[in-house]
């Protein structure tokens, strides 16, 4: 099995990307859409929610509730990501090991994460009970 993308840019830096029946729009200048790596980092936080909700399951916290990451990526000199960090809230009243380990199981199950080199394994803090 593949995964299939058409991307069609008619001028300048934007791109349109056709994915099954959707279509998202990148502007690597970020001028019109999300830029190139606002997109990835917004990829990494939307494929780690269900790795954190399927970790949770299987570290003993059924339902995390609401999930929410704040993702940010700081940019080296030559403006390519450097680093990422996720600052995750959950609605469940977790305890600080239960998070780590519900942590480390969803970035064994994330596989954007995988797709990422080493050194763009996000650092991240964790928050249970947080609405």
């Amino acid at each position: 099995m593949a995964k299939e993308v058409t991307t069609v840019s008619e001028e300048g830096y934007s791109a349109t990307n056709e994915i099954r029946d959707f279509e998202t729009t990148i502007d690597a200048n970020g001028e019109e859409a999300p830029d190139t790596l606002e997109t990835v980092l917004a990829a990494y936080g939307s494929c780690y929610v269900p790795a954190l909700r399927v970790g949770g399951q299987q570290r003993g916290a059924d339902d995390l509730g609401r999930i929410e990451i704040e993702t940010s990526g700081e940019l080296n000199d030559d403006d390519k990501l450097e680093s990422v960090q996720f600052d995750i809230s959950v609605e469940a009243d977790v305890d600080d090991d239960t998070g780590e380990e519900i942590i480390e199981r969803a970035f064994e199950l994330c596989k954007v994460h995988d797709a990422l080199k080493e050194s763009l394994h996000a650092d991240t803090s964790f928050e249970g009970n947080a609405f």
